[in-house]
């Protein structure tokens, strides 16, 4: 069968790339003076690859529309409630009032999770700095699409509010994993026997993460 995709160049791009995406589909990737024929070419070639990774959204999507009026939040689960007139998540106990039309709802549902993930973010970073005896300059909460948190060289950190939607020790995973880069900034040995010394477990909260993460989505 074909694969549809679509074609965007890129004037920062330096080679041709292919992602897949649940919002875009497959989507090709040009450098401003690559050949257009290079798409079909890079389709081609990472065929298997875009299969696996399409079939892989597909279960993803299924998982996300198997929770009915549910929603995660941290290891727990969310009963949504919609209240006509309402334009504001509010939580009470595992019930989470929010807007009746859907497309309000969803919008109303990621202000709530961003809000709630500085929230649980800021008290984890402080806490685990405390303990390593660092510290951050920043943190900004973003929707990025294709990592879940940032250190940069500064100090200034940046995590995925999509977190929320994971269990709490996949989420303390994530914080521990950024603290020790203001220490280590690279994946050498010493970054993961840090990382492995402030959490022991960091194995386990990672393969969750790269099995489940397309499915933290509302």
């Amino acid at each position: 069968m074909e694969i549809e995709y679509s074609v965007r160049r890129s004037q920062r791009a330096r080679r041709v790339r292919v992602t897949v995406d649940p919002a875009r589909g497959v989507e090709v990737v040009l450098p401003r003076r690559a050949a257009q024929r290079e798409a079909a070419a890079a389709i081609s070639e990472l065929r298997p690859w875009i299969e696996r990774r399409v079939a892989e959204l597909e279960r993803a999507q299924a998982a996300v529309a198997a929770r009915g009026n549910t929603v995660p939040f941290l290891g727990e689960s969310l009963r949504l409630i919609g209240q006509t007139g309402r334009v504001r998540v509010r939580r009470r106990g595992n019930e989470l009032f929010a807007p009746a039309a859907a497309d309000e709802r969803t919008r109303a549902l990621e202000r709530w999770y961003r809000s709630a993930a500085r929230q649980e973010i800021v008290s984890r970073l402080d806490r685990a700095c405390a303990l390593a005896g660092t510290d951050y300059s920043g943190l900004t909460i973003r929707g990025q699409r294709t990592r879940w948190a940032s250190c940069s060289p500064t100090g200034a950190m940046s995590f995925n509010w999509r977190l929320m939607l994971a269990p709490a020790a996949v989420l303390d995973y994530v914080v521990w994993h950024e603290v020790c880069h203001l220490e280590v900034m690279d994946h050498s040995p010493r970054f993961w026997a840090l990382l492995a010394r402030r959490c022991p477990d960091y194995r386990k909260q990672a393969r969750w993460l790269k099995r489940h993460g397309a499915t933290l989505n509302l």
